[in-house]
């Protein structure tokens, strides 16, 4: 049983080989890849969480959206917490009115509602909107943009919700974002991402949120 990884045989500095050896590696690798490939032969709908204090978990997520949407398929976003404002992608994708449903359902950041009975209120009824599109089997991909931070808040509880995601068809994929993700859904996630913040802007150096960046 062959037991490289495709670290293994990518090896050291290939600078250092000569023309014949990286030839030779680079077939090794391409083996190993194809091998790879050729065992994962399964597909399925999948649960993805985008978690973690670092930038880019919903960014990362809306890139799954474009995919899907350039494929043809219907896509729901639902948003927790987010919904005061405006975002610019909210914009870009009214595009694609007859594939997309876009629900931004929150009110705002908790240090802005101050108003934690409301806030339980509005997760609450984004939570039923999302399940209206998780268990709807026309709609291949739905995104519940921070709902990790409504579970880590306890607007939402984490058993509701991991019951509500065994509600999915087989084939359709569910991304949930936010940092804090509970480890119950970590458990139950397919794929899960934390981003790491290494250096932010905003701390560092006090630069504000800009146009196209944050916004």
């Amino acid at each position: 049983m062959q037991t490289n990884s495709l670290e293994d045989v990518a090896g050291s500095n290939s600078l250092t080989l000569t023309e014949e050896q990286y030839q030779s590696k680079m077939q090794r690798r391409k083996e190993v890849q194809q091998e790879r490939v050729a065992k994962a032969s399964q597909e399925k709908g999948l649960i993805i969480v985008n978690t973690g204090n670092g930038k880019g978990k919903t960014t990362a997520a809306l890139g799954m959206v474009l995919r899907s949407l350039g494929h043809g398929y219907k896509v729901a976003i639902v948003q927790f917490i987010k919904g005061a404002w405006e975002p610019a992608e909210k914009a870009v994708f009214a595009m694609w009115t007859e594939q997309l449903e876009f629900h931004a359902m929150g009110e705002g950041f908790t240090w802005e509602t101050q108003d934690r009975n409301r806030d339980i209120e509005k997760a609450g009824e984004a939570w039923q909107t999302a399940l209206t599109f998780i268990r709807n089997p026309d709609y291949k991909l739905v995104l519940l943009d921070e709902v990790n931070v409504a579970l880590k808040l306890g607007y939402l509880q984490v058993e509701e919700v991991l019951a509500g995601l065994e509600e999915k068809p087989g084939d359709s994929h569910l991304i949930l974002t936010g940092r804090g993700a509970p480890a119950a859904l970590i458990e139950r996630a397919d794929l899960v991402t934390e981003m790491t913040l290494i250096k932010h802007p905003f701390r560092e150096q006090g630069v504000k949120a800009q146009p196209g960046i944050e916004f």
